[in-house]
C-alpha cells in the first residue's frame, strides 16, 4: 500500500466528499453489508454487462493485493455480480474489498467472511458466464467516473472516488477539514453560549 493511501486511512469520507464538493461520490443505494465496514485502495476496474460475471472473475485473477475490486454492473439489481465463493477468493488473495452498483447473493455466507463488501444489495439470481466484459479501463460505477489507479474509500456514509491527478490536493484539503471539523467540536459542543454564538454566526450569513 503506497504512503497517501495509507494516509486516507483515518479520513472520512465526509471529509473527502466536502473537499471534492461531492462531485465524486457514488450514488447512495451504494452501502456496505456491515455498517463497519470501511475500505481504502486503488481502484482495480471491472466492466462487465447485465447478467454475466465472467469479468469478474478476471478482475480478481488480475488485481494486486490492496487494490480494490469497482465493478460496473450497469446498475441491475436482479443478477448477482458474486456470491460468497467468489467473495471469499477475492479476500483470499488480498483485494481489499468489492465496491459495486449492482448486488451479491449469499448474504449470510459473505457477511460471515467478514470482508468488506459495499452494493446496491441482494438477489437469489446468478449470473452467466459467457465471457464478455473489460477490465482496468475507465467506468462508471454508481454515478461516478472511475478510472483504473483511483483512490476509493468507503465507510458507512457513502463511497468516494479520488481521481489520481488531484489525490495529493484532496489529501491536504481533507486533512485540514478534518482539524477544523475536531476543533470546532471541541470548542463548541457541549457550550451552550458557544452553540448560541456559532449559530447566530451562521444564520447571519444567509
Amino acid at each position: 500500500m503506497s504512503d497517501i493511501v495509507k494516509e486516507f486511512q483515518e479520513i472520512p469520507t465526509t471529509c473527502i466528499s466536502d473537499t471534492m464538493q461531492g462531485l465524486n461520490n457514488m450514488d447512495p443505494s451504494i452501502k456496505p453489508l456491515k455498517e463497519e465496514y470501511r475500505v481504502v485502495g486503488r481502484a482495480y476496474t471491472v466492466k462487465m454487462p447485465v447478467g454475466d460475471n465472467k469479468y469478474v472473475l478476471r478482475g480478481i485473477r488480475e488485481a494486486k493485493p490492496g487494490d480494490v475490486l469497482v465493478v460496473d454492473s450497469k446498475g441491475d439489481t436482479y443478477r448477482t455480480i458474486a456470491g460468497d465463493f467468489i467473495v471469499g477468493l477475492a479476500q483470499t488473495l488480498g483485494i481489499s474489498g468489492i465496491v459495486t452498483d449492482g448486488v451479491i447473493r449469499d448474504i449470510i455466507g459473505v457477511k460471515k467472511l467478514n470482508y468488506p463488501v459495499f452494493c446496491k444489495g441482494t438477489t437469489v439470481a446468478a449470473s452467466a458466464k459467457a465471457g464478455w466484459g473489460e477490465v482496468n479501463v475507465p467506468i462508471s460505477c454508481g454515478g461516478a467516473s472511475v478510472n483504473p489507479g483511483d483512490i476509493i474509500v468507503a465507510d458507512a456514509d457513502g463511497v468516494v472516488v479520488i481521481p489520481q491527478v488531484i489525490e495529493v490536493e484532496v489529501l491536504r484539503k481533507a486533512k485540514e477539514k478534518l482539524i477544523f471539523d475536531e476543533e470546532r467540536e471541541a470548542k463548541i459542543s457541549g457550550n451552550p453560549e458557544a452553540i448560541l454564538e456559532y449559530l447566530d454566526k451562521m444564520l447571519a450569513a444567509e
